[in-house]
C-alpha cells in the first residue's frame, strides 16, 4: 500500500485539511507533495491522466489518482473502515454529509472569499465584512448553533470529521475578530485542540515575506 497526498504549497486549503485529518485519524501512513497550479504543476499530461480533474487535494493510492475532498474521504472510509471518520448511524452519517456539502456550497462563498484560510495561518484580515459576507457568516453561525448542543463535545454521539470541518469554518471568523457567540466559539476552540487538527495547524508553512 502506498498513499500520496498532493496538496497546495501553503497548506491552507480546508479541503486538504479535511483529507489530512481523515488520514491521521485512520492512522494511515502517507507522504505528501505540494503542487502549484500557478506554475502549471497540476496541468501536466501525466497528472491529468492520473487524476482526471487535475486539482488538489488528490490522493494517489497505488494506481488510483482521486481528486475532490469528499470523494477522497468517502474512498478512505470505505477502503479503511477500521477507524471511522463519519458517524456510525445512517441518519447521522447523512446529516454529516449534508453539512460537509453545505460548507463547500455557494452559501459560504462570500465568507470564504473575505475571510480566506490564509488569514487563519498568515496575516489576519481586519477589513469589515461586506453585506454578502455578513449574511454568509450569519448563516454559518446559525447552522452551528442548531447543531452544537450544550454540554456535548461533538455534534453527534462521537467525534466525526464534520466537527473538525465546522470548527475550521468558524475559525475564519474567530481568528479575525468577527463576532461569534461565546458557546459556539468555545466549542470551535475545543475542537481546534484535537491532536489530528493540531498536526495540521502546526505544519511549518512557507514564509510569504521571503
Amino acid at each position: 500500500m502506498a498513499l500520496l497526498l498532493h496538496v497546495e504549497p501553503l497548506w491552507v486549503s480546508p479541503y486538504v485539511f479535511a483529507v489530512f485529518v481523515t488520514l491521521r485519524e485512520k492512522g494511515l501512513a502517507f507522504e505528501s507533495a505540494a503542487l502549484d497550479y500557478r506554475q502549471g504543476e497540476t496541468s501536466t499530461a501525466p497528472y491529468l491522466n492520473k487524476t482526471i480533474t487535475g486539482r488538489v487535494p488528490t490522493l494517489i493510492h497505488d494506481e488510483l489518482g482521486l481528486g475532490e475532498s469528499t470523494a477522497i474521504i468517502e474512498y478512505l472510509e470505505e477502503t479503511f473502515p477500521e477507524r471511522r471518520v463519519l458517524p456510525a448511524s445512517a441518519a447521522d452519517r447523512a446529516r454529516c454529509r449534508q453539512l460537509m456539502s453545505w460548507l463547500r456550497s455557494d452559501e459560504t462563498l462570500a465568507l470564504r472569499a473575505e475571510r480566506s484560510t490564509d488569514t487563519i495561518f498568515y496575516d489576519r484580515n481586519t477589513t469589515p465584512l461586506t453585506d454578502a459576507a455578513l449574511l454568509s457568516a450569519k448563516k454559518l453561525v446559525e447552522v452551528a448553533g442548531r447543531m452544537i448542543r450544550a454540554g456535548h463535545p461533538h455534534l453527534f454521539a462521537e467525534w466525526s470529521l464534520i466537527d473538525s470541518e465546522l470548527a475550521f469554518a468558524l475559525h475564519r471568523l474567530i481568528v479575525n475578530g468577527d463576532p461569534v457567540p461565546s458557546g459556539i466559539k468555545e466549542w470551535a476552540e475545543s475542537q481546534w485542540q484535537r491532536p489530528t487538527v493540531r498536526a495540521f495547524v502546526e505544519i511549518v508553512r512557507p514564509n510569504l515575506r521571503g
